[in-house]
């Protein structure tokens, strides 16, 4: 049985509201450039003192520059949810207590040198929510 699909929109969200909904998740993926190509890892974050504390399975050395990360909540079914979209420069967190204390905090993807722990400086935020519109 077919259903007639609903016509969505997108909508932006406010800065604030879409720091409130990465607040509210554990999953992303960061986005950053190596060897001239865009690399894609999933990552889990938590955010803290103001800035975005990533654990992704990337090499500390790739992460030079500004990288991205993105959230989102997708409901494929009803046809609703959201996408964040971060941006800024990153540094990795090189102090073993610290950086321990993530590990701990934060599941990891993979174990031994890819696995790194980042602290994103954001930019920019940008964020939309995907709307149902009832014709």
């Amino acid at each position: 049985m077919n259903h007639p699909l609903a016509a969505l929109r997108m909508a932006g969200l406010s800065g604030a509201e879409a720091l409130w909904l990465v607040e509210g998740s554990s999953l992303g993926r960061l986005v950053y450039p190596q060897r001239g190509q865009t690399v894609v890892r999933p990552a889990r974050h938590v955010w803290e003192c103001g800035c975005l504390i990533v654990r992704a399975p990337v090499q500390a050395a790739v992460v030079r520059e500004a990288v991205t990360y993105q959230v989102d909540d997708i409901r494929v079914a009803p046809g609703t949810g959201w996408t964040v979209t971060l941006s800024g420069p990153a540094e990795v967190i090189a102090d073993p207590d610290e950086a321990g204390h993530y590990r701990r905090t934060l599941t990891g993807w993979t174990h031994g040198p890819h696995d790194t722990v980042l602290r994103l400086h954001l930019k920019t935020v940008s964020g939309f929510r995907l709307i149902r519109v009832e014709a």
